[in-house]
């Protein structure tokens, strides 16, 4: 029987100091959002706002984070202000969901100066259906319907840097240039599995000139022959180191199996926030992935653990 791998942790003080930070009503209601609570833009056409963006990004994160529904996180945020004696009004549930179609939310990932390597990568959220114990007793009666979520995670830090939803159709290929338009500075490196093995995601990689580390498909051939004219194709160069070396040490060199931290950030984020969207329209599903997002950010700000492995 194979035996899991020992880990220990560096920091296991200041990151259980930062678990326990994720909990606190304060690191969600911020002093700069109680500031700018009531709409102070331009006069709206009929009914004018009362509360300003930031109003209804700080009560809808209190809601993906202590997974509650609109009712419920409007009863939490009433009660917040009541122990903090404040006065300032509490968007109703119903404001709550009209002003999340057209929210626009920041991730949230700090600043850098060097050329970031990125790992991409999707996965599903699954908005409504059946659960899996109806189905397994007595057949499906209505499809499940899912939204896709593409991220682009720094590899260095675990921070999210881009972010797209999308209908469960859109392949990881069409993605990749919204995620790319989002990130802003040099890219040293973008790390993806087979699904980005297309030209156009090829092109779009040598435009913001990064280096692609995109396992080609097992019968791949060679696009661009030595004796063309023209720069190489970074799918062949992989592709011939492939030949050359194989797979597996050719995965090894480039960095490739870093590409696993993307699927460790859907991991937290499914587990902290869970894997089903409450919203019921897109653009509400959408504003509720990105929010989730943003919250993950945060937590990884407070603190992340850095662990070594044992020796055998």
């Amino acid at each position: 029987m194979k035996t899991k791998t020992p880990y220990r942790l560096r920091n296991w003080s200041a990151y259980n100091a930062a678990l326990i930070a994720r909990g606190s009503l304060t690191l969600w209601v911020d002093e700069e959002a109680v500031t700018a609570w009531r709409y102070s833009g331009p006069p709206q056409r009929g009914a004018q706002y009362v509360y300003a963006d930031a109003a209804i990004k700080c009560v809808l994160t209190l809601r993906a984070v202590y997974h509650l529904a609109l009712r419920a996180t409007e009863g939490l945020a009433r009660s917040v202000f009541a122990l903090l004696e404040v006065t300032l009004p509490v968007p109703s549930y119903s404001t709550l969901s009209r002003r999340a179609a057209d929210l626009t939310v920041a991730l949230g990932a700090l600043p850098r100066t060097t050329p970031l390597h990125l790992v991409i990568d999707s996965s599903g959220f699954k908005v409504y259906g059946e659960g899996e114990w109806k189905v397994r007793q007595h057949g499906w009666s209505k499809r499940r319907t899912w939204r896709k979520l593409h991220l682009g995670v720094d590899e260095a830090t675990g921070e999210i840097v881009a972010a797209v939803a999308s209908e469960a159709g859109v392949s990881d290929d069409a993605a990749l240039p919204d995620l790319l338009a989002q990130v802003e500075g040099d890219l040293s490196q973008v790390s993806g599995d087979g699904a980005y093995d297309k030209r156009h995601c090829y092109d779009a990689l040598a435009e913001r000139g990064a280096k692609a580390v995109i396992p080609p498909r097992r019968n791949a051939k060679i696009w661009q022959h030595g004796n063309c004219a023209g720069a190489p194709w970074q799918r062949d160069e992989n592709l011939r180191a492939i030949r050359h070396q194989g797979r597996r040490r050719w995965k090894q060199e480039s960095g490739y199996h870093r590409r696993s931290l993307a699927e460790t950030t859907f991991f937290r984020l499914k587990t902290i926030f869970g894997p089903t969207l409450h919203a019921r329209a897109f653009a509400q599903q959408a504003t509720e992935l990105f929010l989730k997002v943003a919250a993950l950010n945060r937590m990884t700000h407070l603190g992340m653990p850095e662990s070594y492995r044992l020796p055998a």
